[in-house]
């Protein structure tokens, strides 16, 4: 008896699919020969026997699609594919040789063949001419892989496992498939819990609930008791890195489905975790979202053991999240359950950060979720979105809160760091600047590019070396140009990316020679200086006051970066034997404030002013206690709306 609801649940999703899937045959031409539909993941896919008869009119796709208001994908099936070795032949005569085309891989579980080039507008052809054409003459689609113009070793292992688990990638999707379509009763009220991250920078997480659905938002780990990895001995210390998943009576396999806003790790730093322990559901990101986080989680691990800590999670667990990933575009409706609604904007962050739109129910609530946000100017990217097509409550960042949070003009900014770094340089000496790999780097590197490239007084001739996983960062940049900034997009397309200009010299290996060399530039990862390369240069030219230490982003408050910041004299640092020695802080300490890569008070208030429509409720988060409190406060009086500071563990019945 008990099980009666569930069955007739599931005879009532067979029944609607099926009802779905005869009306999209109605709408195909009776001579493309339909096999069958299926959901795969959140979209739809159609099998056709002569696909060749979509191909020649786009306009009956783009019908079906906004009909069912649903992605469509149409494939041949597996009998109409032309023989691997004969398609290859075909593919390589389409194509011009000057599109740079590397690996072409056939995966005949999706019917798809994959084509990495340099130059992928050349494989699509002017209106998508070229790709038609490999479409019918093959019957394989074709999906276009832009290749890095710098060599990634992460994105080729990233495509490459892809390739190697397509069989468990389908099987993955058409699950979820049928888990995002079954029919569910509709929700009446609709929670959200603070999970970390609320008064507090570090281990973001918000779980939304409804009586159906149970999504997370981030999952992160807090920066610095993060780093030492997991130490029973060290439980209090521990426990305030990870998000309150336990206290919120949640079992791992009631989630429908993870959302992450970007990959940094006090975001995306517990998701591993979650597998480790059993999750297999969906993770919903950006694909530069996707290829980031298996840099920075890889080197999370390498960092925690090198510093004699053991990681949260191994290499098996990261891989097992990546292949559960399901990488979305901005601006591409997806339904995450049957009553859930994913939208990604452009957040203006780093490399495919995303703010989330989430529509819940039809018509019930809306809510936007920031991540970490820039609504402001950046060499890097446009500005945050502030245009939605509903919002009823608004969850927004604080880190740079305060009213004194105020950053310098850009223009200043840049020409105080170059002054900085030319008198430096002037002076016989060296200039570190500690960075955040991902975001920071390739801003930093901008600028230099341009100042050092040009004529003036900013013109040095002296190396600026870059060590660490900035390189890898500014190769996966090279491979999604389409999320940056027009005219930095514009280089990039054509072979004249900034990241491998002549000025910037790459330590492979023993780092001697930067330091026995004259004057310098080093741009080193470790932003915070809890580890990374940063510190290792920080180490070997801390004692001469001719250098120069510059800070240009957030440093917690228990970091060594902003024990520096403060002017610490002297800090006990691991020598190569893991001894603690003392380090004499002589150089000079400089920090610059305009290129964070979060929205200072200023622009917070400005974005909120902006948004369309203007939220109804207003929840700040990632943020010191006092600065969630103060700008909830601000943003309420300036909206004439309700607007709170949660703090972690609350729970916040929305609708």
């Amino acid at each position: 008896m008990e099980d009666r609801p569930v069955e007739t649940r599931e005879h009532k999703s067979k029944e609607q699919a099926d009802e779905l899937f005869r009306r999209i045959e109605t709408m195909l031409p009776p001579e493309s020969d339909f096999i069958k539909a299926e959901f795969e993941g959140p979209d739809i896919v159609i099998y056709l026997k002569n696909a060749k008869a979509l191909y020649k009119d786009d306009s009956v796709i783009r019908n079906i699609a906004s009909s069912i208001k649903k992605k469509l994908i149409i494939r041949s099936d597996q009998g109409s594919l032309m023989a691997p070795e004969k398609a290859l032949e075909t593919i390589k005569q389409l194509i011009p040789p000057e599109a740079g085309v590397g690996n072409i891989k056939f995966v005949p579980e999706f019917s798809e063949v994959y084509i990495e080039a340099l130059k992928p507008g050349l494989v699509i052809g002017k209106s998508g001419s070229t790709l038609k054409s490999i479409a019918m003459e093959t019957c394989w689609t074709p999906k276009v892989l832009r290749t890095p113009t710098m060599s990634s070793n992460t994105i080729s292992g990233i495509r490459q496992l892809m390739f190697n688990e397509s069989e468990f990638r389908k099987k993955f999707l058409t699950s979820v498939g049928k888990d995002i379509n079954k029919v569910i009763t509709k929700s009446e009220w609709l929670k959200a819990t603070a999970l970390g991250g609320f008064k507090e920078v570090g281990r973001s997480s918000l779980l939304l609930e409804t009586p159906n659905s149970k999504v997370i938002l981030d999952c992160g780990l807090s920066p610095e008791p993060s780093i030492k990895g997991f130490d029973a001995n060290n439980g209090s210390d521990t426990n305030k890195a990870f998000p309150y998943l336990d206290s919120a009576n949640l079992s791992i396999n009631e989630l429908d489905a993870v959302i992450i806003t970007h990959a940094h790790m006090d975001h995306i730093g517990f998701v591993p975790y979650l597998f480790k322990f059993g999750y297999n559901g969906p993770v919903y990101c950006t694909t530069p979202t996707r290829d980031l986080a298996a840099l920075v989680l890889n080197d999370y691990m390498k960092l925690v053991q090198r510093s004699g800590g053991t990681p949260l999670y191994g290499e098996k667990d990261v891989k097992k999240m990546l292949m559960h990933m399901i990488p979305r575009n901005y601006d591409e409706v997806t339904n995450i359950t049957d009553e859930l609604k994913l939208t990604y904007h452009n957040a203006g962050h780093i490399l495919g950060s995303a703010t989330v739109h989430l529509h819940v129910g039809e018509g019930m609530y809306n809510i936007v979720h920031t991540g970490d946000m820039k609504y402001g100017f950046t060499r890097l990217y446009d500005p945050a979105n502030t245009k939605y097509p509903r919002i009823d409550s608004l969850f927004i960042e604080s880190t740079n809160g305060a009213p004194g949070d105020i950053s310098q003009n850009r223009q200043e900014a840049e020409r105080e760091l170059m002054e900085t770094v030319r008198r430096t340089i002037t002076n016989g000496g060296k200039v570190i600047v500690p960075l955040f790999s991902v975001g920071r780097s390739q801003e930093l590197q901008l600028v230099l590019e341009s100042y050092m490239t040009q004529p003036g007084p900013y013109k040095l001739d002296v190396p600026v070396y870059l060590d660490g996983m900035l390189l890898e960062a500014s190769a996966i940049h090279t491979a999604y140009p389409e999320y940056l900034k027009e005219s930095l997009r514009h280089r990039i397309l054509n072979n004249r990316s900034p990241f491998e200009s002549e000025i910037f010299e790459v330590i492979k290996g023993e780092r001697e020679e930067v330091f026995e060399k004259g004057p310098s530039i080093i741009l080193a990862s470790g932003g915070m200086m809890n580890g990374g390369t940063s510190v290792e240069y920080f180490k070997r030219l801390a004692d001469d006051p001719k250098n120069t230490i510059i800070f240009v982003g957030y440093n917690s408050a228990n970091s060594l970066g902003r024990k520096i910041q403060n002017g610490v004299k002297e800090v006990p640092l691991p020598d190569e034997n893991g001894k603690l020695v003392p380090i004499q802080c002589n150089l000079g300490v400089k920090s610059v404030g305009g290129f964070s890569g979060h929205s200072d008070r200023r622009q917070l208030m400005s974005f909120v002013e902006n948004l369309r429509p203007r939220p109804k409720s207003i929840f700040t988060m990632h943020g010191e206690e006092s600065k969630c409190e103060d700008l909830a406060r601000s943003m309420g009086r300036a909206l004439h709306c309700d607007a709170r500071a949660p703090m972690n563990l609350d729970s916040i019945r929305l609708k």
